[in-house]
């Protein structure tokens, strides 16, 4: 816990350099250098492992994550456990930025760091709460034969939340017929834009020459309603619901119906939930991807303590101080076992005969001999040469 102090530590106070940096004079952090000396966690750092070495290559036929699918599964159980989500959630996705050998590293242009791995995310709209996670690791062979990778993922990531009437916002990326079908089964509504390339979008939805800019067009199947807004002359946006039973034309200048406002203060979950995870990150320079997705994990845990910190306790403070006071929760009883070893150390000095050889501290009569014994008076190490006959004083201590 002491180990994962630091990091957090370092996220909030000297994020910028070599962790090590930490530890020299000219960028050094006292709370750090007084929790670890640094030769001490470069050790840690250097066998950090989550998983058994020994059989991983066998567990890695059929699981690509197998370095640490098992804390990772852990971190997401703990996550669904420890809160209920509101009405309305949020998937979408996450890149970790981040440069590591891996057979699942992604690069998309359109994101900030274009290198990383990808994670799929669904989030508690209001609060920002990761409820549930998975890496994006290629081709899935557990998948069924037909099934969109899309649908997929969103069934996975909302199976612990089906079945208690709340709504699902999503992209183009996931948005379809089917997948709004599927969920209305289990009494979940969607809402999200859809991707005019879908075969399932009729060409109305597509052709854009002959309408009028701010116009609205609604499409009805059964209880899924398709709306068609026009925010440009050449430009529509599609957005598919199943939450709204009626679409409304707002009363403003650009005359929005209601789907499209929704859709707009409801997709900003997970890109939020990003930006709060990447201003205090605990990431650092790796070679190794499990240690990236580790530090991935443990910003995404913050996140999360902080919310829960917030829920419980009705904290309002800023979630740096509250960074700081969880790195010294968890660095609290590491320092109360290493003050004991002090005290012990110290109390074993004191008694002659009970601690390693070392040079003679006074050398008046020899030529630095060794001694385990120290001067009652001045406690200073003192060999039998240098030491009065009758007690164990030193010869300038007894004169």
């Amino acid at each position: 816990m002491a180990f994962i102090s630091i990091l957090f530590v370092r996220a909030i106070m000297c994020p910028v350099g070599a962790i090590v940096d930490c530890w020299s004079e000219s960028f050094l952090v006292p709370l750090i250098k007084e929790t670890m000396p640094r030769d001490r966690f470069i050790s840690i750092m250097q066998h950090l492992r989550f998983d058994d070495r020994d059989t991983r290559a066998e567990r890695v036929k059929t699981d690509k994550f197998a370095a640490i699918s098992d804390i990772w599964t852990r971190f997401n159980e703990n996550c669904a456990k420890s809160f209920t989500p509101g009405e309305h959630m949020t998937i979408d996705e996450q890149l970790f930025p981040t440069k590591v050998r891996c057979p699942f590293t992604q690069y998309i242009a359109t994101k900030p760091d274009k290198f990383g791995i990808k994670f799929w995310m669904a989030t508690d709209l209001d609060t920002k709460y990761v409820c549930s996670a998975s890496p994006y690791l290629g081709k899935d062979p557990s998948r069924q034969k037909g099934e969109r990778l899309a649908e997929n993922v969103v069934m996975k990531l909302m199976e612990p939340f089906l079945d208690d009437g709340r709504n699902v916002t999503t992209d183009n990326f996931f948005t379809s017929l089917s997948l709004s079908h599927r969920l209305l089964q289990r009494k979940t509504t969607l809402l999200g834009t859809v991707n005019k390339v879908r075969r399932e979008l009729p060409q109305l939805a597509k052709d854009t020459a002959k309408r009028e800019v701010f116009s609205t067009s609604v499409l009805r199947s059964g209880s899924v309603s398709l709306t068609i807004y026009a925010p440009k002359k050449t430009k529509t946006v599609c957005v598919l619901s199943s939450m709204h039973q009626d679409v409304t034309i707002g009363d403003g200048r650009k005359r929005k119906p209601n789907t499209i406002t929704d859709y707009n203060h409801m997709k900003c979950g997970v890109d939020v939930l990003d930006q709060m995870a990447r201003m205090y990150s605990v990431r650092s320079a790796t070679r190794r991807w499990p240690v990236a997705v580790f530090y991935n994990m443990l910003d995404l845990a913050a996140v999360n303590a902080y919310i829960l910190y917030k829920a419980c306790t009705g904290w309002t403070g800023k979630r740096r101080l509250f960074l700081r006071l969880l790195a010294q929760q968890l660095r609290c009883r590491f320092m109360q076992h290493k003050e004991i070893l002090a005290q012990r150390q110290a109390a074993a000095a004191a008694v002659p005969g009970t601690v390693k050889t070392t040079q003679c501290q006074v050398q008046e009569s020899c030529n630095r001999n060794r001694s385990r014994f120290t001067c009652a008076t001045c406690k200073k190490f003192t060999c039998a040469k240098c030491r009065d006959d009758g007690h164990w004083v030193c010869k300038p201590c007894k004169v």
